[in-house]
């Protein structure tokens, strides 16, 4: 079993340690309400050193994480529930203030669990629906009130059903603005990130702030019909670096995100490949293997929300001008 290493988020309890590699749950065909990620699949994850599982309300995956959660304890593959970390997140249909608190205690309810150990706003904007439906019509997206709805947020970590609090999408922009009022400031920001699309300025903008990064998409997200590319598996200079060293693309693009400091959510349900996904610890990146990477064309990929075209709505346009 591999230990994976931890980095520390500040929290309710001052610092918190966070292991640097989540798995990832969110699938195309379980946010279509379709079963695909499975408790046995995660307590495999437990199994090979897993402690640290990324879901939300919209991905409909807080069941089978809070199921499996429940397994390992009883299997005794963990003593106690702080030996997990699990993170959720506020979908945009309750992205008002009066709906924040109930939105994470039927998260709370979902998972089975008491509390979570990180809340993220999902994206800066909300929904105008009473379900959530994707894709979200145009006429249903409007601009939140990040003031009211951080509040809602801080409300969360003080009663104790989150030890942490932060956001996802947001741009520094948006970030400095949440500052501005904060009484709680933004622990994480949980942003695409990969060789392909580095953030080297929001990532050092989130560190001179005392923010982590965590990185989604950290291979392109690829297998994904509705966000994902094969740009990051297909990139010569990783096929190139990850010849020589005898390891797989996903391992070089893995191991250069774990050199940049950030959290990296990554989704395999492959036993094999979730296995090599945590053999990234005892080797590192040469300068010049950095330095070839340093110099890969940057693109971020524009699945604009895996589900909605900004192209007619000046809000959503504003938000991903920002993020690119």
């Amino acid at each position: 079993m591999t230990t994976i290493p931890v980095t520390k988020i500040s929290s309710s309890e001052c610092s918190r340690p966070v292991p640097v590699i989540a798995m990832g749950t969110a699938t195309e065909s379980s946010i279509a309400g379709i079963e695909v990620v499975k408790p046995s699949i995660l307590i495999e994850a437990v199994k090979l050193g897993y402690r640290h599982f990324d879901t939300a309300a919209i991905y409909q995956t807080e069941k089978p994480v809070g199921e499996a959660v429940a397994e390992a304890l009883r299997l005794g593959l963990i003593k106690s529930r702080s030996e997990v970390f699990i993170t959720t997140k506020l979908w945009c249909n309750s992205a008002d203030r009066h709906l924040v608190l109930p939105a994470l205690k039927q998260s709370l309810k979902n998972l089975g669990l008491e509390y979570v150990d990180l809340y993220l706003i999902h994206w800066p904007f909300k929904a105008n629906q009473e379900k959530s439906e994707l894709p979200i019509p145009n006429e249903c997206i409007a601009a939140i009130d990040i003031k009211a709805v951080w509040e809602g947020m801080e409300e969360c970590q003080n009663l104790g059903l989150t030890k942490s609090i932060g956001v996802s999408n947001f741009s520094a922009k948006r970030i400095e603005q949440i500052l501005s009022f904060a009484k709680i400031p933004p622990a994480v920001n949980q942003v695409e990130m990969n060789p392909l699309w580095q953030q080297k300025k929001l990532n050092r903008f989130c560190k001179e702030n005392g923010i982590v990064v965590t990185a989604y998409s950290p291979l392109g997200a690829t297998g994904n019909n509705a966000w994902g590319h094969n740009r990051v598996m297909e990139c010569d200079i990783l096929q190139g670096i990850a010849e020589s060293k005898g390891k797989t693309v996903a391992q070089i693009s893995l191991r250069w995100l774990y050199e940049q400091g950030v959290i990296i959510a990554v989704k395999s349900f492959n036993t094999e490949r979730m296995k090599q996904n945590l053999d990234i610890f005892d080797w590192s990146l040469t300068e010049e293997e950095l330095n070839k990477i340093d110099q890969i064309p940057q693109r971020r990929h524009l699945y604009l929300f895996g589900f909605i075209n900004t192209e007619h709505n000046d809000l959503l346009a504003e938000i991903d001008a920002e993020l690119g």
